[in-house]
């Protein structure tokens, strides 16, 4: 028995290697295709849509290309092309971002400006945009607020998370609310999306990566502005947090 736990801890360890291998190794690839389409489009496509959709690809093969993991995406009905949406989705693992891209429609992120500097996934970022945050700091807050706003009002979505972080243990945290301020001040309808699986398939924090698991991305039904209209910002987060953890639960 000690034998077969070894093996398997061996097996893990390179098959966690070859995900974060391939990752950078598409990645390293595919970047220089972003700084082309950027350079050729960004006068022409302001919002980056093309260079979002080349992100969208990018994501895809990367995923293909992970024997381990089998992913399931629904609920892609409910998002209509010509409404911009403050999408706010659970957060369980570094994963959620590559999964999230397969929803394949055009949508800005908010994320730390520590990812900013990550080789290749963090530039393209940069490249396409994406809102940086820094934890902590109000003004930084202040300026992805009012950033955020300009790209929800200029017909693009919004991807944020919430929670803030990553849960430790897969279990939904409590939700911040600067998602809930920017809907209720754009009069921009609500996406909740739930993920699943996605803690198993690499730990907060974790090199290693465990295969064999399924990763659901679910998007639920929009909660249209007339819902939240009049609502405190807090208690529109609640209402939400409700939604995705009904579905978690499900």
């Amino acid at each position: 028995m000690n034998k077969i736990r070894i093996m398997k801890k061996i097996l893990r360890f390179f098959a966690s290697c070859y995900f974060w291998f391939e990752l950078f190794f598409i990645s390293g690839l595919l970047f220089p295709g972003s700084i082309l389409i950027f350079l050729l489009t960004f006068l022409l496509d302001k919002r980056l849509v093309i260079l979002h959709k080349y992100s969208c690809i990018w994501s895809y093969i990367v995923l293909k290309m992970n024997f381990m993991w089998r992913i399931k995406v629904t609920g892609k009905e409910y998002i209509r092309k010509d409404e911009s949406y403050v999408m706010v989705s659970n957060h369980q693992s570094g994963a959620d971002i590559i999964v999230l891209f397969l929803l394949w429609n055009n949508f800005k992120w908010v994320a730390k400006r520590s990812l900013y500097w990550v080789p290749f996934l963090g530039w393209n970022m940069w490249l396409n945009r994406y809102i940086a945050v820094e934890r902590g700091k109000a003004s930084s807050m202040r300026r992805m607020m009012a950033e955020a706003r300009r790209v929800l009002m200029s017909g693009s979505s919004l991807m944020i998370f919430p929670e803030g972080t990553r849960s430790k243990d897969g279990k939904l945290q409590q939700f911040k609310t600067g998602a809930f301020h920017l809907a209720l001040e754009t009069g921009k309808p609500v996406l909740p999306i739930a993920i699943k699986g996605t803690s198993r398939a690499i730990r907060k924090g974790g090199f290693l990566v465990n295969k064999n698991h399924d990763i659901q991305a679910m998007v639920l039904k929009p909660v249209l502005f007339e819902t939240i209209k009049g609502m405190d910002a807090k208690d529109a987060a609640m209402m939400v947090r409700g939604i995705i953890q009904a579905e978690l639960e499900s």
